[in-house]
């Protein structure tokens, strides 16, 4: 099922208010200017990574892609500004009207990216193009933390089953946006049900600590879910002894239990004594999920550990310590004037504080060396070098108003397998660096 066709569960009946009051100020001084119809570039890109990451992840792109096809003034959404006084009635009356018309270019979702990469480029009206700041960094900047630190908790697991479960740790609805963005940064499944209905995403889940305690014994608890759900359920061993209630999960299930869930204590000393017991009581099939506050640095200190998939919550929906991606939508150039063929004009903030940034509408590549691992991203504001144009790394994702690039979530997914294993190994060490790439800025 498409996004797009549920609609947005929220409490206003569009996107348009999902924006900072000064992107509809702006546009009412530039139409009492006459400047707002003037051609514009936007860009958005971050200058820096967080301390010690090694590469960015697009995510959030089908979201924006929703969020762009939603934009929209009603009547409830005109009546609110004209209530509050917060734009004139010739605004009003633009607002009532608008529909992006423009073209928007951006690294496909799943990409890498580095500090300077244009992830997203958009064109169109000053007046059209302003309007979408917020709403776009909202989700690039969410989206794109939290498949981030997916990334680098997959990269740790090496390979083992990763459960997204942090519904209860954040905001409802951004619980499904993390789900997706867990998605496409390497998880398998998740936990909050609004996420698997919404996005297709594997959904898990067995019991809770709760269940066994409602019942008079860890038997009877054990039974009961066994009965209702089959052998091939998971098991949650560590609410009393986990020595006994691994015994008992055997002999009520037998040697075909699907799992075992160990949520507290030493991980890593527990889970091998579990494997071991587990093997002595015949059940070598029998795999191990453990969960408790885990992150990248402990999936990463549990390698040699008897674990065949791990369940992450508090850690992965908050980017694990870096929340945002502190990405910026700039205006990069501009023409003089509402004609499609007047020159743009590059522009950029010049000020101190490293907050400057670099004009021109650009192009990124990425330059591999000669074993064909990526060796630079390449950013520039004229001709693209014969050698880069089939490295480019943007792609149209809107033409003249219309979504050109709607993919499905397994796409992105896969695009960061691969993107990821197309990097220098060191990537994914968890040890802190500067950015495995270098950005290199080709000017005319």
């Amino acid at each position: 099922m498409n996004a797009a066709d549920l609609g947005l569960p929220v409490a206003v009946p569009s996107t348009a208010l999902f924006t900072d009051q000064y992107e509809l100020t702006m546009l009412q001084a530039s139409l009492r200017g006459g400047t707002a119809e003037r051609r514009s570039v936007f860009e958005v890109f971050t200058r820096r990574l967080p301390e010690g990451r090694r590469y960015g992840v697009v995510a959030g792109t089908g979201r924006v892609l929703d969020a762009v096809e939603n934009f929209r003034f009603d009547d409830a959404v005109l009546a609110f500004l004209r209530e509050r006084g917060i734009v004139d009635e010739p605004t009003l009356a633009w607002l009532a009207d608008y529909r992006f018309g423009g073209d928007i270019w951006g690294y496909p979702e799943g990409e890498v990216y580095f500090p300077g990469s244009p992830v997203l480029r958009v064109e169109g009206s000053f007046a059209e193009c302003v309007l979408l700041e917020t709403v776009i960094l909202s989700i690039l900047n969410h989206d794109s933390a939290i498949a981030a630190a997916a990334s680098r908790m997959s990269a740790a697991a090496g390979g083992r089953g990763l459960i997204e479960m942090g519904a209860r740790r954040t905001h409802e609805l951004a619980a499904v946006a993390a789900s997706r963005a867990a998605y496409v940064g390497g998880f398998d499944s998740t936990s909050d049900l609004a996420a698997g209905f919404r996005y297709g995403i594997p959904t898990v889940g067995t019991s809770a600590h709760a269940f066994t305690l409602l019942h008079d014994t860890e038997r009877d608890a054990f039974r009961v879910q066994v009965e209702s759900l089959g052998r091939g359920t998971t098991l949650l061993v560590d609410t009393y002894d986990v020595s006994e209630a691994v015994r008992t999960a055997v002999e009520v299930a037998g040697p075909g239990l699907g799992a075992v869930r160990i949520d507290s204590g030493d991980l890593l000393l527990v889970a091998h004594r579990v494997r071991q017991q587990l093997d002595e009581l015949g059940a070598r099939d029998t795999r191990i999920v453990v969960t408790s506050d885990l992150d990248e640095y402990a999936i990463a200190s549990l390698a040699a550990a008897p674990v065949d998939a791990y369940g992450v919550g508090t850690q992965l929906v908050t980017g694990s310590g870096h929340p945002t991606c502190s990405m910026v939508y700039k205006l990069v150039a501009r023409a003089d004037s509402a004609d499609p063929d007047a020159p743009l004009r590059p522009v950029a903030k010049k000020s101190l504080g490293g907050k400057a940034s670099v004009g021109g509408r650009k192009w990124a590549a990425r330059r591999l060396d000669a074993d064909g691992v990526a060796e630079a991203e390449v950013v520039g504001t004229g001709p693209v070098p014969e050698e880069l144009a089939a490295r480019q790394m943007l792609r149209q994702l809107v033409k003249g108003g219309e979504v050109v690039a709607r993919e499905p979530l397994d796409a992105a997914r896969q695009r960061h397998i691969a993107a990821r294993a197309g990097l220098p190994l060191s990537a994914v060490q968890l040890s802190r660096g500067e950015p495995v790439l270098p950005t290199e800025y080709l000017t005319p």
